[in-house]
């Protein structure tokens, strides 16, 4: 089991920036590709960004490209998304979620709110 807990959404304005952080407990977290995830309402949820278990290689939407940055602290269990630029169309609930080499993501955080206002 691997327990995931997000913060640092909140309300801001079309323009800024926001660093949300992802804790993990439990398993060893450096055993982990992690990622990113949004839903806004009504909509499917769908990939932000992913990094992989060194932080060697990271992945990003066509969406969030340039403006999102992802990055991870193995020593400190945690992993954080740098976002920048930020539009009204970035609202959402962001989730981070962890998965195994070969497997789909398989746990889960309880998301946090990103609300963008134009």
């Amino acid at each position: 089991q691997v327990q995931l807990v997000e913060s640092g959404g909140g309300l801001v304005q079309a323009g800024g920036s926001l660093r949300l952080s992802c804790a993990a407990s439990g398993r060893i977290f450096s055993n982990y590709n992690t990622g990113w995830f949004r839903q806004a309402p009504g909509k499917e949820r769908e990939f932000v960004a992913a990094i992989s278990r060194s932080g060697g290689s990271t992945f990003y939407a066509d969406s969030v490209k340039g403006r999102f940055t992802i990055s991870r602290d193995n020593a400190k269990n945690t992993v954080s998304l740098q976002m920048s630029s930020l539009k009204p169309e970035d609202t959402a609930v962001y989730y981070c979620a962890v998965r195994s080499p070969g497997r789909e993501y398989d746990y889960w955080g309880q998301g946090t709110q990103v609300t963008v206002s134009s």
